[in-house]
Order: C-alpha cells, then sequence, then structure tokens
C-alpha cells in the first residue's frame, strides 16, 4: 500500500519537475544535464534538483530589487559622453545592462596577495569617519577577522557607522558567538541567503560572491581575496592562495557603494541615506577611466558572461587571462577558439592545485581543445592562484570577483571593475607574463597522451559542470 503511493507520489512529483525544466530551462546543455540526473538517480536527482535546481529566491530577489530600483541615487548619467573610441560598444552595453557608465579621474592601486592587500585595507580602514561598508563571500575566523572585531569596536565607539554583509553559504563557518559579539559591539550585520533546513532547499543555488570595502566613499575596494588567513598563513593540501585586489578613489568609489547599497536592501530591507559630505573629495585628475560591472541571477542578460565575450572577441593583438575555474560555455568557448585561430595571442593562466578536484578536472576537460587552437595554457604551480584578471591590447582590463563559469553568470551576484587605460592594462600585462615565467606550460602533443584514467575524470568533471 504505502510502496503504492509513494510510488503514486514520485511519479507526479517527477512528471512536475520535468514539464517546469523544460519550460523554464534557459540552457539546453543544463537543463539535460538535470533531466539525466532525474532520471539516472532516482530519488536522488529530484533532491538535488530541489537543493540546487529551483529559482524560488531568484524570483523573491527579482521583486526586491525592481522595488529598490527607483530609490537609489542614479550614476551620472553626464558621463555617458565619454562613450567614445574602440571600445563605446563595451561601455555602451555594460552601462544598459549594469546601469553604471564609466567614470573618469580614478585614481587605482594593484593589490596583489594577502599581506600588501591587507595592509592596505586596515589602514583604510583606520582612517574612517563617518562609515564602513563591508561585503564578503568568505568570512573567515581567524587572526584577521580579530583584527577586524578590535578596529570596529574602537570605531564604533567613535561614532562610525560599520555594516557589513556575509554570505551565509560561504561564511558557513563564522559562528554564532562572533556574530553576536559584532552585534553587541554595534556592528550591523546581516547575512546573505541563509541556509536553514526546512524552509526553502533553493538558498543555496544564489550566492553574493562580491568582495566590497566603501571607506566613507573615498576609498574602496574589490577583487578575488576574502577575509581568510589562508591568504596569509596557507592552507593545508594547497598553500598559500595568491589573488589580486584593486584598491580605487575616484567617482567609481560611489558606483561600488551603490552596489552595496543594493546588496544591503536584499538582506535587510532598509535603505542607506546617502550622506552628504561637508567637504566633498577633490579628484586629481587623471585619464583612468573606470566602469563599475554588477550583475546577478535577478538580471535579464548574464552581464558578465556578455563582457567577457565583448573583451575576447574585440581582441585584436592579445588577450591574457588568469582565473581559477575557467568552465566557458559554448558562447565563450567560440570566442577563446575564434580569437586563437585568427591569430591572437591568447593566453589562460590557472592553478595547477585547485579546492575542489571535481571541478578541477571539469577545467582541465577544456585543455586539449584550447591546445589544438593555438591557445597557450599555463599552471601555476605555487599554491593556489585565486585572481580573475582580464587583459586585452594593452587598453582594457578587468579585476574582480567572477570566474568564467555558469556559477558566476547565471547564479552568483558578481562585481568587475573595467579599467581602459594603457598604463594599467601594462602593469597587468607585465604581472601576468611574470607568473607565467614561474609556471609550466603545455604541450599540445604531450598532453594528447595523458593517461586514459586522467581523461576519464576529466570526462566526468564536464559532464557534471553544468549543476555546479
Amino acid at each position: 500500500m504505502w510502496t503504492v503511493i509513494f510510488i503514486g507520489v514520485y511519479s507526479v512529483l517527477t512528471l512536475v519537475i520535468v514539464i517546469s525544466i523544460l519550460i523554464h530551462g534557459a540552457r539546453p546543455t543544463k537543463s539535460l544535464a538535470w533531466l539525466l540526473a532525474i532520471f539516472a538517480i532516482p530519488v536522488g536527482g529530484i533532491f538535488l534538483y530541489l537543493l540546487m535546481g529551483r529559482n524560488r529566491r531568484k524570483n523573491k530577489l527579482i521583486r526586491l530589487k525592481k522595488n529598490l530600483f527607483n530609490t537609489l541615487p542614479k550614476p551620472h548619467t553626464t558621463h555617458t559622453d565619454l562613450f567614445e573610441g574602440k571600445y563605446v560598444k563595451l561601455m555602451t552595453h555594460c552601462y544598459v545592462a549594469s546601469h553604471f557608465p564609466p567614470t573618469p579621474h580614478n585614481s587605482l592601486q594593484l593589490l596583489k596577495n594577502g599581506k600588501t592587500t591587507f595592509n592596505t585595507i586596515f589602514n583604510a580602514l583606520e582612517n574612517a569617519q563617518q562609515y564602513i561598508h563591508i561585503q564578503y563571500y568568505i568570512f573567515e575566523e581567524g587572526e584577521l577577522a580579530e583584527r577586524l572585531l578590535e578596529l570596529f569596536t574602537r570605531k564604533v565607539t567613535n561614532g562610525v557607522i560599520v555594516r557589513m554583509i556575509y554570505d551565509g553559504i560561504g561564511s558557513f563557518s563564522l559562528s554564532k558567538k562572533y556574530i553576536k559579539e559584532l552585534t553587541r559591539i554595534g556592528v550591523e550585520v546581516y547575512p546573505f541567503l541563509p541556509f536553514k533546513f526546512g524552509r526553502y532547499f533553493s538558498s543555496l543555488n544564489y550566492r553574493n560572491h562580491r568582495k566590497i570595502i566603501v571607506v566613507d566613499s573615498k576609498v574602496a575596494f574589490t577583487g578575488g581575496i576574502n577575509i581568510s588567513d589562508k591568504y596569509l598563513k596557507g592552507q593545508v593540501g594547497l598553500g598559500k592562495w595568491h589573488d589580486m585586489h584593486l584598491k580605487l578613489e575616484g567617482p567609481s568609489v560611489e558606483h561600488l557603494n551603490q552596489v552595496f547599497m543594493t546588496d544591503w536592501y536584499l538582506v535587510s530591507s532598509k535603505l542607506i541615506k546617502t550622506i552628504l559630505d561637508k567637504n566633498p573629495v577633490k579628484f586629481e585628475p587623471s585619464k583612468k577611466l573606470v566602469q563599475i560591472v554588477a550583475g546577478g541571477p535577478d538580471d535579464d542578460f548574464p552581464v558578465m558572461e556578455q563582457t567577457y565575450f565583448s573583451i575576447i572577441n574585440m581582441a585584436n593583438n592579445y588577450v591574457y587571462i588568469t582565473n581559477p575555474y575557467i568552465i566557458p560555455g559554448q558562447a565563450l568557448i567560440r570566442a577563446l577558439l575564434t580569437a586563437a585561430i585568427s591569430g591572437v595571442d591568447v593566453r589562460l593562466l590557472v592553478s595547477e592545485n585547485i579546492d575542489n578536484k571535481i571541478v578541477s578536472w571539469s577545467v582541465q576537460s577544456y585543455f586539449e581543445l584550447f591546445l589544438k587552437a593555438g591557445i597557450r595554457i599555463y599552471l601555476f604551480p605555487d599554491g593556489f592562484l585565486h585572481s580573475k584578471i582580464m587583459v586585452s591590447d594593452d587598453a582594457v582590463s578587468s579585476i574582480g570577483t567572477a570566474n568564467l563559469d555558469d556559477r558566476s553568470f547565471e547564479q552568483n551576484y558578481e562585481v568587475n571593475a573595467l579599467v581602459y587605460n594603457m598604463g594599467f592594462a601594462k602593469q597587468l600585462k607585465k604581472d601576468f607574463l611574470q607568473d607565467c615565467a614561474l609556471s609550466k606550460e603545455l604541450n599540445h602533443e604531450d598532453y594528447k597522451k595523458r593517461p586514459w584514467v586522467k581523461k576519464l575524470k576529466e570526462g566526468i568533471g564536464r559532464i557534471l559542470s553544468p549543476l555546479f
């Protein structure tokens, strides 16, 4: 009797889910992967879909964002007169999709690896007079977290407002004790979509992968580095994490602040009133154009994927990419292959050691095709390379949080800074080539001879990649 009821309920649930996937599935490859999982793994496939495949949260976030759109201060549309030159289409696309135009008169400082980055960040935080906005995907307890707690205590006592967002899954290890201590000293702190059993399974699926710090609308930071002692002391089995971050001063700071304010509303339902500084910052004249690009699952189009696609597609001489998770969809694969076959110098710098075995197999599954097309691939051997960098033609650069995978393009909230400046691009290019000199370059003929077991693992990773 109970067996018949179970089979009946299971059959109806399976039918409903299959119809939902067929109607709402945006990408055939991902839809097919879920259908295969559901039919090939009885019960388990449905459980995985309920856990990671639904978009109930996405619909709620879209409604919240639409409510917020007319309340936040609008970017200065006067800067649209800067839309000119080779990258005018890229600037226009990012402006239409992400609402932020490029801004002039920005001061930029590249920050490589943990020690330099955190020393610079703490110096900026010490100078805060009005507010600190801080948002991280991974916020782990340790030496850095304790230093921040001590600094926040002093700043709040002196009247500085501290607002903090941490991702509910990325910062899952953050203890209730630490969060209560933050609250006790007066920090306003909220998690982004914390996972709660029995409530919304799909809270696992949409994550806030952004890393943003804004201090008094004067200085801001973004990039790949999280709040974790891994950047100072390393991680067992991986070694020290290597990453790139960016310090910004100038009009682009306020755009990063608006990204934070949007996320603050999503997690707290509170609007942040813009504080007018009695002594506004006078920006130094600069030709460094910076455009903030923010994307998430509540956008109409995958702006991060389209931005990367545009940079690759517009490259005439070279495009250099540093990223630990290069698992591109068909559009980016075609863009990379077309560029390389057309004579563009395409190079990929990836970490030899990755923090997830299956993801590592998936990344490596594209190597043979890329090498055959003439794309040069370098494996960085020292620890875990976590940077997300793209630079092209000594003209345009991207530095931020977005990986080259479907999760960053469709399911994560991400933010990148596009820099239209020759000097900055050359600086990133020089750093890229120095890292390549320390790395192992793959050879197509040698790579084809890799063991069949490795090829099998790569195939498994590639098939499973749409689910992650």
